[in-house]
């Protein structure tokens, strides 16, 4: 029998129709998705908050050492004026750094981070983008890069400079961008079940943005939640940003071990499903030193649906990179 989906999950999937072009269909009445209903309500490196020191050189405020080993707990990292919440659990590099999905925050990894951790022996890094979690809002249209500076200006200020990615869903965007500008930071990706350049071709783009125009202005004026707000944000420049996206290509350099879910995020859609397994395939086939792993069983949510296999591929490319 399957659980009832909770409403975190549902929240989460709204984010998810337009960040990361879900179900066309429904989610933003609140379908969720039928797998795993573990919910994300607690953090294991919550416990602490470091007092952030200025970076007057970089025009910056941020917290922790970038020669020292960050203590355990919460760092709040400013950047461009507002903060970002670094989560840590200490260990060795590389720092393995997980990135959840559109709409979700750090408490999304909560059974993974210590697993990992455990496993692995690697420093673990999680953090709220933007508007999630403990994370400050910042008004206006979301933008890629400025997440992509929220980022590394976290981990260096936090020291990690030989990092793993493990990126969900609209976090692959972020990674991209992240592998293109910071190629000799960033050791190796899983990218789990995500958003990959060559999924967004015109035809596409124009199918996501001209299905999701009423359900997004019917959000507007009643934003109340994170989730709804980054929605919002994330649609306001959904065409152009993914336009240009669509032209980025991932350094031959940097392996990446991609998790294709057996569902995508458009269980609904076959042609649009059909679209994104296609993009996975053809990011993978681009360089020798990448991977293609297909999650059996599983929604879009494979961290949830599959903690163990997700696991098991950051292990491997720990070990490959290290």
């Amino acid at each position: 029998m399957t659980a009832k989906t909770p409403a975190s999950a549902k929240l989460r999937r709204t984010a998810i129709t337009v960040a990361a072009a879900a179900a066309l269909t429904g989610v933003l009445a609140g379908c969720g998705h039928s797998g795993s209903t573990r919910s994300a309500s607690s953090h294991p490196a919550t416990t602490s908050s470091a007092a952030a020191k200025a970076d007057p050189a970089a025009g910056r405020s941020t917290t922790g050492s970038p020669t020292g080993s960050p203590s355990a707990g919460t760092h709040m990292i400013t950047d461009h004026g507002h903060k970002v919440a670094f989560h840590v659990i200490p260990g060795s590099l590389p720092a393995i750094v997980l990135d959840a999905g559109g709409g979700a925050d750090s408490t999304y990894w909560k059974d993974i981070a210590p697993a990992l951790a455990k496993s692995t022996g690697s420093e673990v890094i999680t953090y709220d983008r933007e508007g999630m979690g403990a994370s400050d809002e910042v008004p206006g249209p979301w933008k890629v890069q400025n997440a992509v500076s929220d980022l590394e200006t976290g981990l260096t200020a936090l020291g990690a400079h030989h990092v793993v990615l493990v990126s969900h869903s609209e976090a692959g965007e972020i990674a991209t961008y992240f592998a293109r500008q910071y190629p000799g930071q960033l050791s190796g990706a899983v990218l789990v079940d995500a958003s990959l350049p060559p999924f967004y071709a015109d035809a596409e783009i124009a199918r996501v943005a001209a299905a999701n125009q009423a359900q997004v202005s019917a959000l507007k004026g009643h934003a109340t939640t994170k989730p709804e707000r980054q929605l919002l944000a994330v649609a306001a420049d959904y065409v152009p940003e993914h336009k240009a996206y669509h032209k980025a290509a991932w350094p031959t350099g940097v392996p990446a071990t991609v998790i294709a879910s057996a569902q995508t995020p458009f269980p609904t859609s076959a042609p649009d499903a059909q679209a994104w397994r296609d993009a996975e395939a053809t990011f993978t086939k681009e360089a020798p030193n990448r991977h293609l792993v297909t999650a059996a069983h599983t929604s879009h949510d494979v961290p949830l649906d599959a903690p163990g296999l997700v696991e098991a591929q950051v292990e491997a490319m720990v070990k490959a990179v290290s």
